[in-house]
């Protein structure tokens, strides 16, 4: 189904009618189904910010069991997986990684949760305001478990490897140069037909949404309509040697038992879904004329703080598009900046770091520290002819952009071994190009 928000109902074709008619919750639902709430916000919120549209609730469920049928909790292992943003000093270097290394069937089989690395976050789950960042390293799909995560959003940016994403909606095929967002407490589990990577933004306390558009008008960058919803999927299966819940609860994982499958869903309805996006549908806005327009018109996703244009996060994206300027330096120019700017490649080459910036790494420039083009890349622009050409074609970039002064965690400086310590030296290049004699043309 598509769109952002909508008010959707669905319900598995093999039981017609499973959906109650005129009520959210009679007194003995359809084929005997129990109903369910799931919540995405708080019931007093103003109607414009509330998921619970037209005095529904965000979410009804109308399943074989419910949810709350399982044992206690207990904590599980959380790998890499971290919300201690002091485990060491603070770095405001410019950081960039090479690929994160994908572990090999052969000598270990990791599953997405298994998979799953915190590089660098700042904020409290507990206090329902921050941001973290992970990158998620597989091989082998999840056996009778899922996760859910009780601390916020995610949003997922395949980068290499297919995820088929089962939840209690129904299932989504997520491909790199696609992105998926599983909200805050929906159930999913992941397939994979190989090795797998990617990157996730979390935040907490807030949901994505479509930026305002402004002078732009009604058209342009992600449309409503691009996005797509899962339809309604159930299985009903007995899992007698135990079917695993993993909760990532205050920056901790959890699990519990129970003997079903959860995504037992034979009906929903409402507008707090799990949804995907396919990237080549973003409507590029640019400058035609001379500079450079900011980079907020490549935003696809906003989750908004409570400062009016300040985000949390912005899911920002570099797609192929024509470059046009005159009198301009076209890429990236130099700049520091009060937000905190993560990048992740999908495919291609970046056009301000061709060489060091490859898919399946990263960089993270943090509040206030300069960054910008490479030596090479300064000089090869400065003396282009600036004709009409295309720019990034073949190649999907994405900023993961925040207000929040991110610390990277252990891992993300040492335990991967993957921080490419010679970064600093791309810039090392630049040469002054001051004349003191230079006068303005007459002309």
């Amino acid at each position: 189904m598509s769109g952002f928000g909508n008010e959707f109902s669905s319900e598995d074709p093999r039981c017609p009618g499973s959906l109650p008619e005129g009520q959210n919750s009679p007194q003995v639902c359809p084929y005997g189904l129990y109903a369910e709430q799931l919540s995405g916000s708080a019931f007093t919120c103003p109607r414009p910010a509330n998921k619970r549209r037209y005095s529904h609730p965000c979410r009804w469920f109308y399943r074989i069991l419910p949810a709350v049928k399982h044992k206690p909790f207990i904590p599980a292992p959380r790998g890499d997986l971290t919300e201690s943003w002091d485990e060491v000093e603070p770095d405001p270097n410019q950081i960039r990684w090479l690929p994160f290394t994908i572990p090999k069937t052969s000598e270990t089989k990791v599953d997405f949760v298994a998979g799953l690395h915190t590089l660098c976050g700042a904020g409290d789950t507990k206090s329902r305001n921050g941001i973290a960042i992970h990158v998620y390293t597989c091989n082998t799909s999840m056996l009778d478990r899922c996760f859910n995560n009780s601390d916020g959003d995610f949003l997922i940016v395949p980068q290499q490897g297919e995820l088929l994403i089962t939840t209690e909606f129904g299932k989504m095929m997520v491909e790199p140069n696609e992105i998926c967002v599983i909200q805050q407490g929906m159930r999913f589990s992941v397939d994979v037909s190989g090795p797998t990577r990617g990157y996730i933004l979390e935040v907490y306390g807030a949901h994505f949404e479509l930026p305002d558009l402004g002078p732009i008008g009604a058209n342009g960058l992600a449309n409503p309509r691009d996005f797509l919803c899962p339809v309604a999927w159930y299985e009903d299966r007995q899992v007698s040697t135990g079917y695993t819940v993993i909760n990532k609860y205050q920056g901790k994982l959890f699990a519990c038992e129970q003997d079903f499958s959860p995504f037992n869903v034979v009906a929903w309805h409402g507008n707090f879904t799990p949804y995907k996006y396919n990237l080549e549908n973003f409507m590029v806005i640019n400058c035609v004329a001379f500079d450079h327009a900011d980079p907020s018109i490549f935003t696809v996703l906003t989750a908004k703080s409570t400062r009016p244009g300040v985000a949390i996060a912005d899911f920002v994206i570099f797609p192929p598009r024509w470059g046009v300027a005159d009198h301009t330096f076209r890429p990236p120019y130099y700049h520091r900046n009060c937000m905190s700017e993560f990048m992740g490649l999908i495919k291609g080459h970046y056009e301000a770091k061709e060489e060091g910036f490859q898919p399946g790494g990263g960089s993270l420039h943090s509040i206030m520290t300069p960054h910008g083009p490479d030596a090479d890349c300064f000089e090869k622009n400065s003396t282009a002819a600036l004709n009409p050409e295309r720019v990034a074609e073949g190649t999907m970039a994405f900023m993961f952009e925040s207000s929040f002064s991110m610390a990277v965690t252990r891992w993300g400086l040492e335990t991967c071994q993957k921080r490419d310590k010679s970064y600093y030296q791309c810039w090392e290049h630049l040469r002054s190009h001051f004349n003191p004699n230079w006068r303005p043309s007459k002309q």
